[in-house]
């Protein structure tokens, strides 16, 4: 895999990605739980925010959790065993050349990963190829096209775009959600079913407007602006503006929305 991670490696990442994990729990895991002895293959699992999770809700399946960077599968591993948790095995792994027998796991999980390849579809036949037959896939990732906010700013939209046309440049689709169910469906999966899940974050929802509003979606923006200004996106000034108005979302009367999508099919 030669597809660049956009958002970066640096520890401001790694707490984003935290901050985005723990506020999104309930949301996107609630009904996501493996059956006890199930082996279960977490797929990208960058610095263990989706794993902790993953695990406690399946304390007695078998999971083994697999990233291609070597520095974020040790924080994972770090992030794990202070959580005190002891079903998670880690490997470094590429997902295209994953070194697993056939049919080694009953189920597969993959979160915010296809949204950074080229080729989406090439990883999830890898996948299906180490899936047991009857086994499920479960895959989430978000939409930036579905963001829409109040107040309204056109400067805030700049902004995002920057983000979507870098992660385009680096071979990934930061509207990939919309696109899950045609994607597992071309990649051989059956029974495929998608659910949209809506952050919805006003006043009356503190912690989604501190977790989501200002720690996840803001901050993953403002961490693309040196990117953003170097490969000439937007303009400074308005680049600044609509971080300013993202977090201006975030004030008494504001309203943030973005809507993630995640789907689940079986190899058959």
């Amino acid at each position: 895999m030669n597809e660049r991670y956009v958002h970066g490696y640096d520890p401001r990442e790694s707490v984003r990605l935290q901050d985005q994990a723990s506020t999104l729990v309930e949301l996107l895991h609630s009904d996501t739980s493996y059956p006890p002895g199930s082996r279960v293959l977490e797929a990208g699992c960058g610095v263990g925010a989706q794993t902790v999770t993953l695990a406690r809700n399946s304390p007695d399946s078998v999971i083994t959790s697999v990233d291609i960077s070597e520095s974020s599968v040790a924080l994972a591993m770090k992030t794990v065993a202070e959580a005190g948790i002891r079903n998670v095995h880690f490997q470094q792994a590429d997902i295209f050349n994953l070194p697993f027998e056939p049919d080694s796991f009953d189920h597969i999980f993959v979160c915010f990963l296809l949204e950074h390849l080229s080729d989406p579809i090439k990883a999830l036949r890898a996948l299906k190829k180490v899936l047991k037959a009857g086994g499920t896939i479960t895959v989430i990732e978000g939409d930036h096209g579905s963001a829409y906010f109040h107040p309204d700013s056109e400067a805030a939209r700049q902004a995002i775009q920057s983000q979507v046309e870098l992660q385009r440049r680096a071979g990934g689709n930061a509207m990939i959600g919309r696109e899950l169910y045609p994607l597992l469906r071309r990649a051989g999966y059956a029974s495929v079913r998608v659910s949209p899940r809506m952050v919805y974050a006003d006043d009356s929802k503190p912690e989604l407007v501190e977790g989501f509003t200002k720690k996840t979606f803001t901050a993953m923006i403002e961490g693309v602006r040196e990117s953003a200004l170097e490969a000439a996106l937007v303009e400074e000034e308005a680049f600044e503006k609509g971080i300013r108005d993202l977090y201006g979302t975030a004030e008494p009367d504001g309203v943030f929305c973005y809507t993630f999508f995640k789907a689940v099919g079986v190899n058959k």
